[in-house]
C-alpha cells in the first residue's frame, strides 16, 4: 500500500499522542483518515486540525468493545471507503508493584492494551483477506516489548504485541498485506494522565510522576514518530524504533539467549 493518496487510514488512539502524530503524516499525503478515540474532546480537535488536509471522519470507541469495534469500521467504510491501512496504536501504561498485582489490574492491561488491538486485527483483517487488495497494519508495542523490565503489567502486553505482528508478517506474507510493530522509546505523549483516567490504581505514582513526564518529554515528538511510521512502512520494515535507546539493553538480552542455547 504504497499509493498513499488512494488509501484509507483507520487510527486507534488517533486523537492524540503516536496516533495523531501518525494522522498528521499520513494527511499530508493525501491519505483519508478515520481517527478513533475514547476521548472525543481529542478527536474534536484531531478533526478540526486535519479537516482542512484530507477528509477526516472522527469516530468515539472504546478499543475493549468489539461490537463497537465492528459498529465504527461500518461507518468509517460507508464514509471514507475500504481500510488499507490499520493502526492498532491506543494503549495506556498501567503500572503496579509485583505485591501489588491483582486480577482487575491485569483485565484492565490485557484488555486495553493486548485485547484492544486483537480486536482491530480480527475486525480489519478479515475485510482486507476478501478484498485482496493488499493493506498494512501497524500495531503498536513499546521498546518495553523487546527488552523486559520489571513492570509486569506493561512489559506482558507489550511482549505479546511484538510476537503477535511477528508472526502475522509471517502468516500474511502470501496476501499482499505488510506487518509492522512500532516500539516506541520515550515520546513526547500525555499517556500517563490517559492511564490515570482509565484506572487510577495503576497509574503512576505521584512520587515519580515528575520525573516520568520529563523522560517521556525528553523523546521524540508526535510528528517524529509519524514521520518515522510512514518512512519504515514505505520500506516495508518490520520494526519500527524512534530511538536507540535500548540497543545496549537488547544486545545483552540477544547474547544471552544465544548463550543460553
Amino acid at each position: 500500500m504504497r499509493e498513499w493518496s488512494e488509501s484509507v487510514a483507520f487510527i486507534t488512539g488517533g486523537g492524540q499522542g503516536i496516533g495523531l502524530g501518525i494522522a498528521r503524516a499520513l494527511a499530508k499525503r493525501g491519505v483519508r483518515l478515520a481517527l478513533a478515540d475514547i476521548d472525543e474532546a481529542a478527536l474534536a480537535r484531531g478533526r478540526e486540525e486535519l479537516s482542512p488536509v484530507t477528509p477526516v471522519e472522527t469516530f468515539h470507541l472504546d478499543v475493549r468493545d468489539r461490537a463497537a469495534f465492528a459498529a465504527v469500521a461500518d461507518r468509517a467504510e460507508e464514509r471514507l471507503g475500504h481500510v488499507g491501512l490499520l493502526f492498532n496504536n491506543a494503549g495506556i501504561v498501567p503500572v503496579a508493584p509485583v505485591t501489588e498485582l491483582s486480577y482487575p489490574k491485569w483485565d484492565l492491561a490485557l484488555d486495553v492494551n493486548l485485547t484492544g488491538v486483537i480486536n482491530g486485527v480480527q475486525t480489519f483483517l478479515p475485510r482486507m483477506l476478501d478484498r485482496g487488495a493488499g493493506g498494512h497494519l501497524v500495531n503498536t508495542a513499546s521498546g518495553a516489548g523487546l527488552v523486559a523490565d520489571a513492570n509486569v503489567l506493561y512489559v506482558t502486553t507489550k511482549f505479546a504485541i511484538v510476537g503477535l505482528s511477528e508472526s502475522l508478517r509471517q502468516a500474511l506474507s502470501g496476501h499482499g498485506i505488510d506487518v509492522s510493530v512500532l516500539c516506541p522509546g520515550p515520546v513526547d505523549t500525555g499517556i500517563l494522565q490517559n492511564t490515570r483516567a482509565a484506572d487510577p490504581s495503576v497509574a503512576v505514582p505521584d512520587s515519580a510522576l515528575a520525573a516520568t513526564e520529563a523522560f517521556l518529554r525528553g523523546g521524540a515528538s508526535i510528528d517524529d514518530v509519524g514521520e518515522m511510521v510512514v518512512a519504515a512502512m514505505t520500506a516495508r520494515a518490520m520494526w519500527i524504533h524512534t530511538g536507540d535507546l535500548i540497543r545496549p539493553a537488547l544486545q545483552q538480552r540477544m547474547a544471552a539467549l544465544l548463550a543460553s542455547i
